[in-house]
C-alpha cells in the first residue's frame, strides 16, 4: 500500500482528507509549525494557526488511528513568507503570503519530511484537482469541481515534482459534502469555523503588523490626484492598496479610488473609477505548469486575485523573461505584488507576480 503524508491545520477540511485517504494509502498527518502563534495571535483566533490548531489536529489522528508529526519550519516561514510580505508593502506592493507560503514553505518542505521518512505523497486539504496529461507529458493543475471554494489560483507556483507527488481529494467534492463526511464520522473539526484573515496578521491590521512587529517605518505624506494638487494627507503608504476607497479621509464630490503609490515622493494618488482601469500588464517570476515555456502569443483567460472573475487576454513573452498581458476588456484595480494566473478551461497554464 502507498503511503502519503497529510498536512493538517486543525480543521475540518485537512481531517476530512485524512479520513477519505485511508481507503487506500497508509496515512500520516503533519501539523507545520510556522511560528510562534502565541506571540502573535490571541486565543480565539480564527486564523489557520491558532493555538488549539496542532492539538486538535493531533486528536484528530488519534482518533482515525494515524501517526502525527509536528515540523518545525519556523525559520522558514520567517525568511520567505513574512519578511517577503514586510519586503512586498515596502516596496508599494501588495503581496500575497499565502501563495509564498504553499511555494516556499508548504508543499516543498512538507515533501523533503516524507521523503525523509520514506513516505511516497503528501496530501493537502486544499479544493484543486491534479491529473497527468499523456499528450503533453506534464502533470496538470486544475480548478476544484467546487468553484466557490476553489484555490487552484493559491497554488499556481507548484512544480511538476511537487505536482506528481501531491494529492487533493477534496478537489472532486464540495464543501458541505466534507462537512457531512466530518459529522458522519463524528470528527471534532466537523462545524469548525474556516480559518479567516492571513494567519500572522490577527486583526487585518496589515500597516499596525508591519509597524508593530516588522518595525516598517510608515512616513505619512500628501494624498494627490492625477494632476499633482494635494487633496490630503496619508498615514503612510503601506496602509494602502489599488483600489482602496475606504478610509481615505478626503471629501470629494464623487468617489475617489487609490490609483497609484508614488514611493519617491511619498505620494499617495487618487482618482476616480475610470482611472482604475487598465488593459495591460506585465508579470514577473513566471511559473508554466500546462505549457513548459511561452514562445508565441497564447489565448487564456487570466484572474489577477484570488476568487476573482476570469478574464479573456493574450499573453506576449518578453525577452527579459516576463510575460505581457492583454486583456480582451479593462480590467479594475491590477495591483503589483499580486498574482495573475493563467488558465485554459479549468486547467492552470501558469501564473506570476503582477510588476504593473
Amino acid at each position: 500500500m502507498n503511503s502519503v503524508l497529510v498536512g493538517m491545520s486543525g480543521g475540518v477540511d485537512s481531517s476530512v482528507t485524512a479520513l477519505v485517504l485511508m481507503e487506500k494509502y497508509a496515512v500520516a498527518g503533519a501539523t507545520m509549525k510556522l511560528f510562534d502563534s502565541a506571540d502573535i495571535l490571541p486565543e480565539d483566533s480564527k486564523t489557520c494557526c491558532a493555538v488549539t490548531d496542532v492539538e486538535d489536529a493531533r486528536r484528530v489522528c488519534d482518533m482515525l488511528g494515524i501517526i502525527h508529526h509536528t515540523f518545525n519550519f519556523r525559520a522558514e516561514f520567517q525568511q520567505q513568507v513574512i519578511e517577503r510580505f514586510a519586503a512586498g508593502y515596502i516596496h508599494g506592493q501588495t503581496p500575497n503570503p499565502c501563495i509564498d507560503c504553499n511555494r516556499f514553505v508548504k508543499f516543498p518542505h512538507l515533501l523533503r519530511r516524507a521523503r525523509q521518512l520514506g513516505i511516497e505523497y503528501i496530501a493537502t486539504g486544499h479544493y484543486a484537482r491534479v491529473a497527468f496529461d499523456d499528450k503533453s507529458g506534464r502533470y496538470r493543475l486544475m480548478r476544484g469541481l467546487d468553484l466557490q471554494k476553489d484555490q487552484s489560483y493559491v497554488l499556481y507556483a507548484m512544480t511538476q515534482d511537487e505536482l506528481a507527488h501531491t494529492l487533493f481529494p477534496l478537489g472532486e467534492r464540495t464543501k458541505q459534502q466534507i462537512r457531512d463526511i466530518a459529522a458522519t464520522h463524528q470528527l471534532r473539526t466537523a462545524d469548525k469555523p474556516e480559518s479567516q484573515d492571513i494567519c500572522f496578521v490577527p486583526d487585518g491590521d496589515y500597516g499596525k503588523f508591519l509597524r508593530e512587529k516588522m518595525e516598517v517605518i510608515s512616513t505619512p505624506g500628501d494624498v494627490v490626484d492625477a494632476g499633482g494638487r494635494i487633496l490630503g494627507q496619508h498615514r503612510g503608504l503601506i496602509h494602502y492598496t489599488i483600489g482602496q476607497r475606504r478610509g481615505l479621509g478626503i471629501a470629494a464630490p464623487n468617489p475617489l479610488y487609490v490609483t497609484a503609490k508614488d514611493l519617491t515622493k511619498n505620494q499617495l494618488i487618487v482618482s476616480g473609477h475610470a482611472d482604475l482601469l487598465q488593459a495591460q500588464f506585465s508579470v514577473c517570476d513566471v511559473n508554466w505548469i500546462s505549457i513548459e515555456t511561452l514562445d508565441t502569443p497564447l489565448e487564456v483567460c487570466v484572474m489577477t486575485r484570488y476568487r476573482d472573475e476570469k478574464t479573456s487576454a493574450t499573453l506576449y513573452p518578453l525577452a527579459s523573461g516576463q510575460v505581457q498581458v492583454r486583456l480582451h476588456e479593462p480590467k479594475r484595480a491590477i495591483t503589483p505584488g499580486q498574482a495573475a494566473v493563467f488558465y485554459h478551461d479549468d486547467v492552470v497554464v501558469g501564473g506570476g507576480v503582477i510588476v504593473g
